[in-house]
């Protein structure tokens, strides 16, 4: 076992930073994680990191400021130990979407940025953000990995398959599934009402008679995709209608609204430890290989 390397699983990934422990062969580090009765949190390790390559997996998932504060703390007693350096691997990094200022909104990608930055987080992991240039918005140096092949791998197509983009945000990514599964695209033109409400007005492309793989880098409250759905079967489309995102974080109404929709299949990733609906047919790929690939990379690039 290297013991020049310590890999924690943050509370919000205990599971995934399990399976990446696994697949790097190392014992996960071990730390205590106290919730005082005022809410404060604390972390306390279990055993040092002084002088060792420390990797913290901690998605920024719902509760966000939770998460965040849980990753901040983490760092801190890594950092406070002596650790030679820490890198946060961050499967979901919440407040992405925030990545816009419009009228006399806050800033919430930028916001979440700087925090994160004074962890004192020598670099930082992610997957599949919701924009790859929110890595302008980090001083430390961000490493972007893509859950894409894996997802594509695992999902079922058809001769009359085609890839649909739910909005014109997914275009790009809707084109690396079509190049994976060899089929055709199509693009829904999204407008978005509020942050629930969403309305399908065109599609782009051709879609009668065909079944759509619905792609997007999210599944939050489920109206972009309830609204995608509706938008391709109103065009022709036919069943088996099928949803591919790589991180799946079911808020809001998104369990009442994505079980009428008679979805085939729902394939997805563990990047979010979630409980999915049971009358949904959800399918999980696990991103622990690929983290566990970029973390034994990025920890022989300089001899401990």
């Amino acid at each position: 076992m290297d013991t020049s390397m310590a890999v924690l699983a943050g509370p919000a990934s205990v599971a995934l930073g399990a399976k990446v422990c696994e697949e790097l062969a190392v014992t996960p580090t071990v730390y205590d994680a106290r919730r005082f009765p005022d809410g404060e949190g604390q972390i306390e390790l279990g055993e040092s990191v002084r002088g060792r390559d420390v990797f913290v997996i901690q998605a920024t998932s719902p509760p966000a400021d939770v998460h965040v504060m849980e990753l901040l703390l983490l760092a801190d007693a890594c950092r406070r130990d002596g650790a030679e350096r820490i890198t946060g691997v961050i499967p979901y990094l919440g407040y992405a979407r925030q990545d816009r200022r419009s009228s006399r909104r806050s800033l919430g990608a930028r916001v979440a940025a700087n925090v994160i930055d004074t962890a004192g987080l020598d670099r930082l992991v992610v997957i599949d953000t919701h924009t790859p240039a929110i890595e302008g918005f980090f001083a430390s140096p961000l490493h972007h990995l893509t859950a894409v092949p894996l997802l594509a791998n695992a999902t079922p197509v058809r001769d009359d398959s085609v890839v649909v983009a739910p909005d014109l945000g997914a275009v790009k990514r809707a084109r690396q599934y079509a190049r994976l599964l060899e089929v055709p695209t199509a693009i829904v033109h999204k407008t978005r009402l509020d942050g629930e409400a969403v309305e399908a007005s065109d599609v782009i492309g051709d879609v009668r008679g065909r079944a759509p793989i619905i792609i997007d880098d999210m599944l939050s409250t489920g109206a972009t995709i309830a609204a995608a759905v509706t938008a391709v079967r109103a065009r022709g489309a036919v069943d088996p209608v099928t949803v591919v995102v790589t991180h799946s974080l079911l808020v809001g109404h998104a369990r009442e609204i994505l079980p009428p929709l008679g979805l085939a299949a729902i394939v997805s990733t563990d990047t979010v430890a979630i409980d999915p609906p049971a009358n949904l047919r959800f399918s999980s790929v696990s991103v622990a290989p690929l983290l566990a690939e970029a973390i034994r990379q990025l920890h022989v690039t300089r001899p401990w």
